[in-house]
């Protein structure tokens, strides 16, 4: 029997970038896994829209997929739209089995993946203890994502950092710029901005305006497709294979 294909589903953006980002991702998370059929779509703005895979995929006569959402925290998306959108596909083909894994945060490869970017842009090992981290995410109305966003930084904290401390580009507060001169303020003596995305795009760019004008000492890339995120992927992919946290079939 063949392996569930598993189809990567993304918000989606006007920034060409954000679909370019999914892209160089999949491809990276197929090179890790030659054999297993790895697929992407989106929500909106981008094509091919998440119907119009899972379609393909029924007319191809697939039988089982795992819909893994390009998210990082259970918000509206995770919790409300990705599955409305499944159920609503596996409906009008009823041979097709969806099963939606859960979202990639909070991990360990995460963080790992931080500490990547963070190191890429310049911050180096012996820095670390002089350091406070703005922890920015693009934020979420949701009480449960911006608690998760929290305890990452407290945790985060307790590796080495001077400060961890996390931001807002949107829906919440405080703002990127509000965290660094609170840090600078404290006497913190140097200050990186560890943008919490995937890809770039509108709210990322909001991270980094906001780090500029604070006058942040480092501003780190996005995570982008980042290994330790493609391993993530698969990590989910298997936990959805082996417990299938949810199960969509008309």
């Amino acid at each position: 029997m063949s392996a569930p294909t598993l189809l990567i589903i993304a918000h989606g953006s006007r920034d060409p970038r954000h679909a370019a980002t999914v892209g160089a991702l999949r491809a990276r998370v197929r090179s890790l896994r030659p054999g297993l059929r790895v697929e992407a779509a989106f929500l909106e703005f981008n094509a091919p829209r998440v119907p119009q895979v899972l379609a393909r995929l029924a007319a191809e006569d697939a039988t089982e997929v795992i819909a893994l959402p390009l998210l990082l925290t259970r918000a509206f998306h995770a919790k409300t739209d990705i599955p409305a959108v499944l159920r609503e596909v596996t409906a009008r083909h009823p041979r097709l089995s969806v099963r939606q894994a859960d979202v990639l945060g909070p991990s360990p490869l995460l963080m790992d993946a931080l500490e990547r970017r963070l190191h890429e842009a310049g911050l180096r090992p012996a820095d670390r203890a002089s350091t406070g981290v703005v922890l920015a995410s693009a934020g979420s109305t949701d009480p449960e994502a911006i608690a998760v966003i929290a305890e990452i930084a407290r945790e985060w904290r307790h590796t080495g950092w001077c400060a961890v401390r996390p931001a807002f580009a949107s829906a919440s507060l405080p703002r990127t710029e509000d965290v660094v001169r609170a840090l600078r303020a404290d006497g913190v003596p140097r200050v990186a901005v560890a943008p919490y995305v995937i890809a770039p795009g509108r709210l990322p760019d909001r991270i980094a305006h906001g780090a500029e004008a604070a006058g942040a000492d480092l501003l780190a890339p996005v995570l982008g497709p980042a290994p330790e995120l493609a391993r993530l992927l698969l990590t989910r992919y298997d936990e959805a294979r082996r417990t299938g946290p949810v199960l969509l079939s008309a």
